[in-house]
């Protein structure tokens, strides 16, 4: 482990022959980039260097952008584009893909929904993404699955940048700056404007050179093994069916002002009720009504259009025709029998962590202790807490530790909880220490 830190010095070696190059930009005038003011400055990316294509819309362009991409070379970078806070479903209404040989190909997944035949030919490819637990659910639902995946976020955090925007590496690693104003943009818009598209090629145009700085890095690091499980767990994970919350209400922000079982039950009515609204109209629930709206009145319980409409969100020309449905939902709540109400749910895992210490005190101990040793550990590696042992991890085995301390009990506790063995590996020792009463 070298004792220089990419915290301190966020530059990093480009591979050898691997200089950037652009043809519409020159770089910056170093052999080294990455550093906090690098000389001439990072250099605007405002164009692929292949020009922006047109997306792919039909079968015969799907067929011609599969059969390049099973004649290109090398990893596959690798993104997709969502509409959040515009559409209720989170589905991809743009999917970038870039490779050696191959170029970039922007594919549309309205007219074609199922891409399975461009999945069989990248499939014995690396892809690689950029924070890739927020687009593969996206694109599995319409037929990509990687079976191997490089997350150039993820290694960056390995590798201990503080910084780790896809924006920000690319400037600090390439020397290259990349505009990100089209990424909260509403992507089912059709059609997509020209700028849009030129927006979305160069979120991929730079993945793969970023990819190689960084696997660079975490081999001079000796952290390969480490990124290696990361990946593969990430490629687990993304195989899985999608996951649905229970009682996803319960989840409303600003829920925790709703005092009472009855008031919550308005919580939930209306909730419900935005939710099917949302669901017909293809909307974000937020847009429909917002969140703030549905916990003033599940605390004043309107009874009338006139009450309601003077709540605060629901003075929008859109909510205001909805006001029946509102007063619907709450009426449904309020003839609902005490047996009907919702209940506090079980607790799964530890009270909150400042109720420890009138509860529990040896338990408080042992989790002030366990956090020493993770804070210890990631600052001694490079790490950011949370990317060496899930927080969560933590404060389970510190409120029910095994009942046999030993290195062995506690690594089979924390690889219950999901722990990779280069987690284990590193902290275990330490945390039995902490875990026993007294401390060793």
């Amino acid at each position: 482990m070298t004792d220089e830190s990419p915290l301190r010095r966020r530059t990093a070696q480009r591979p050898a022959g691997s200089e950037p190059h652009h043809p519409l930009a020159q770089p910056p005038a170093s052999d080294v980039v990455g550093s906090d003011s690098p000389p001439g400055g990072p250099v605007a990316l405002t164009a692929p260097r292949d020009g922006t294509p047109a997306p792919v819309a039909d079968d015969d362009a799907l067929a011609e952008a599969v059969a390049r991409f099973a004649a290109g070379s090398g990893p596959v970078a690798i993104d997709a584009e969502r509409a959040s806070g515009y559409r209720y479903t989170q589905r991809a209404y743009l999917v970038q893909l870039r490779r050696a040989g191959a170029g970039t190909a922007l594919i549309d997944p309205l007219p074609l929904p199922e891409l399975g035949t461009l999945d069989a030919a990248i499939a014995d490819a690396e892809w690689v993404l950029h924070a890739a637990s927020q687009d593969l659910p996206c694109l599995a639902d319409v037929g990509l699955r990687p079976r191997r995946l490089f997350d150039t976020e993820l290694a960056a955090r390995l590798a201990g940048y503080e910084r780790v925007g896809l924006a920000a590496l690319t400037e600090a690693l390439l020397g290259f700056s990349l505009e990100k104003h089209h990424s909260a943009a509403d992507w089912s818009t059709r059609p997509l404007p020209e700028s849009w598209l030129t927006y979305a090629a160069l979120d991929v145009e730079l993945l793969v050179e970023l990819r190689d700085v960084l696997a660079l890095e975490l081999e001079r690091q000796g952290k390969q093994q480490w990124a290696a499980e990361e990946f593969a767990a990430l490629v687990a994970w993304g195989s899985q069916p999608t996951r649905v919350r229970p009682e996803p209400w319960r989840r409303t922000s600003g829920i925790h002002r709703v005092r009472g079982a009855r008031a919550q039950a308005r919580v939930r009515a209306l909730w419900q009720a935005r939710d099917d609204v949302a669901a017909r109209r293809d909307s974000a629930p937020g847009r429909v009504l917002p969140d703030s709206a549905v916990i003033a009145a599940a605390e004043l319980d309107p009874r009338d259009e006139r009450a309601l409409l003077a709540l605060p969100g629901f003075n929008g020309r859109s909510v205001r025709r909805l006001a029946r449905i509102w007063l619907d939902a709450l009426d449904i709540a309020r003839a609902l029998p005490d047996d009907a109400l919702p209940t506090t749910p079980p607790v799964d895992g530890p009270p909150p962590p400042h109720r420890w210490a009138e509860r529990d005190p040896a338990a408080a101990a042992r989790l002030a202790r366990c956090r020493e040793v993770v804070i210890r550990t990631a600052a001694a590696n490079l790490l950011p807490p949370e990317n060496l042992i899930a927080p969560d991890s933590v404060r389970r085995l510190a409120w029910t530790p095994p009942e046999e301390i030993t290195d062995e009990s506690v690594a089979a506790t924390l690889q219950g909880f999901g722990a990779r063995t280069w987690q284990v590996s590193l902290i275990v020792a330490e945390l039995s220490a902490a875990l026993r009463d007294p401390p060793q």
